[in-house]
């Protein structure tokens, strides 16, 4: 997927100040920045939730209408519980059924994410890090090749973001591409292949590690290093 000069104003204020990038098939992307810089709201663009003002998103070359998006991509939001009101183990079987999975297939996802406690809990009952398991499992039962995910290690503590990470280059790498927005620099250092800086709705870095560490003139930093740097 390339993202070619994505603009979003909101009055007076640019959300999104030509926003480039690419992401290739197989990789984890990682959407870096503070709180602010953007990164939901392009994420919401890419997926076609959010209207953009200009620019464009390419899928294998062609340009992918609003639409077409849903087709390969899935967007697991932040803070986000879908059918509060249903028990966690109907919302599973309902969307498993909609993209033709089987029980075994559910079973399996059940096991990675740790959901086996709160099966039989409604949605709105679960506690944070269970809501966001829930919604992991989601992201795992989808076909799409493309993820795009949104703070997905939130509402973990640190043993429970390394057990998330496991799933994620186990399950999802290399069998999906990951576009992830993530806050917390030290996460992203361990599971992102590459990176794209924001700050204020704008680009201000992109490349691996090291390809950034030239940027900022950091040969030797670490991620936090090359951000203040950059930012």
């Amino acid at each position: 997927m390339r993202v070619a000069a994505l603009n979003k104003r909101y009055g007076d204020q640019h959300a999104l100040a030509d926003v480039s990038f690419a992401v290739n098939a197989g990789e984890t992307l990682g959407l870096i920045g503070p709180n602010g810089a953007g990164k939901t709201t392009l994420l919401e663009a890419v997926a076609g939730l959010v209207p953009i003002d200009s620019g464009e998103v390419f899928w294998g070359g062609r340009p992918l209408s609003q639409g077409e998006r849903r087709q390969h991509m899935f967007y697991l939001p932040d803070g986000v519980r879908p059918w509060s009101d249903q028990y966690v183990v109907r919302v599973l079987e309902f969307f498993a059924g909609v993209y033709r999975r089987s029980r075994s297939e559910i079973a399996a996802v059940v096991a990675a994410v740790g959901l086996t406690p709160v099966l039989g809990k409604r949605v709105v009952a679960l506690s944070k890090g269970y809501a966001r398991r829930m919604m992991w499992a989601l992201a795992l039962i989808a076909p799409h090749p493309l993820l795009l995910m949104d703070e997905p290690f939130d509402g973990f503590d640190l043993k429970q973001t390394r057990q998330m990470m496991g799933v994620l280059r186990q399950l999802l790498v290399p069998a999906r591409t990951l576009v992830l927005s993530i806050h917390q620099l030290s996460d992203a250092e361990h599971v992102c292949d590459r990176f794209v800086l924001l700050t204020d709705g704008r680009v201000r870095g992109a490349g691996t590690l090291e390809e950034l560490s030239v940027q900022a003139g950091r040969p030797t930093g670490g991620l936090e290093e090359i951000f203040l740097a950059l930012a």
